[in-house]
């Protein structure tokens, strides 16, 4: 049989201490150190067990705790300037109080939004009435029409139609080009003419979408040995050539 451990999450360290300080009805001005410090680290124990991760300011408060019960057992007490002996429990005392009282003012705080939450603000009631209707009765909304706010309402509609013109507009153009089609192209050019240059396909169609297709036509045509190329001086221009039949190689 096994057994399942439940044990309460707690905000922070010091909302485990004050629990503990509750719990056992002890004065937070006078900690029984040794008590407290055994506590916590049974807590902290029971979370690793359950492999639940411990934060680091649980292990800091831990480490803390451990540090003021070594020096309360030390046979030499810390002085002060003035001679009187300091309790190493009262930095932590301090920091008690501290959480409590702000603890305390969250608790209180979060009561009232949770109450103002519930409620329903009335405002003017004048101003309530003429909104719904606003909604409601058209010759009710009609009665409060003036000329400045038509003046404004038309300047809106204005503004927006402006905008609505002015707005970037994205077109797509549908290019008459295909590879294949352009293969076609420069294939009966070169019926008619044999050899044929790269700048007198240009003049064909002088724009830029052209130019490309023409580009990878030639290349396709290149792979697919229908062609032959021949290369100008200084790379500026090139001519092609239609293969004869009889000249391409049978696989």
């Amino acid at each position: 049989m096994s057994f399942e451990i439940k044990l309460p999450l707690f905000e922070g360290p010091f909302d485990l201490l004050l629990f503990f300080i509750q719990r056992d009805e002890l004065d937070i001005h006078d900690i029984p150190i040794h008590t407290i410090t055994k506590d916590f680290l049974d807590y902290l124990h029971h979370l690793e067990e359950m492999n639940v991760e411990v934060a680091s300011e649980f292990i800091l408060v831990a480490a803390t705790l451990m540090r003021i019960k070594a020096k309360m057992l030390l046979p030499r007490p810390v002085l002060d300037e003035e001679g009187n002996e300091i309790d190493p429990r009262e930095e932590l005392v301090k920091h008690l109080l501290e959480y409590k009282k702000y603890k305390s003012v969250v608790e209180e705080l979060g009561k009232m939004e949770f109450n103002r939450s519930q409620k329903e603000s009335r405002g003017n009631i004048v101003k309530e009435l003429k909104k719904l209707a606003e909604g409601n009765n058209v010759e009710s909304e009609l009665q409060d029409i003036d000329l400045y706010k038509l003046v404004k309402v038309f300047q809106r509609v204005m503004e927006r139609y402006e905008y609505e013109q002015n707005k970037p507009k994205h077109e797509v153009v549908q290019y008459p080009y295909t590879i294949s089609k352009q293969r076609d192209f420069i294939m009966n050019k070169l019926e008619d003419k044999p050899r044929l240059s790269f700048e007198q396909l240009i003049e064909f169609e002088p724009n830029k979408i052209a130019v490309i297709f023409n580009f990878l036509s030639i290349l396709d045509l290149l792979q697919m040995r229908l062609i032959t190329m021949h290369l100008g001086e200084g790379f500026n221009n090139f001519w092609i050539e239609k293969i004869e039949e009889d000249l391409v190689e049978q696989p």
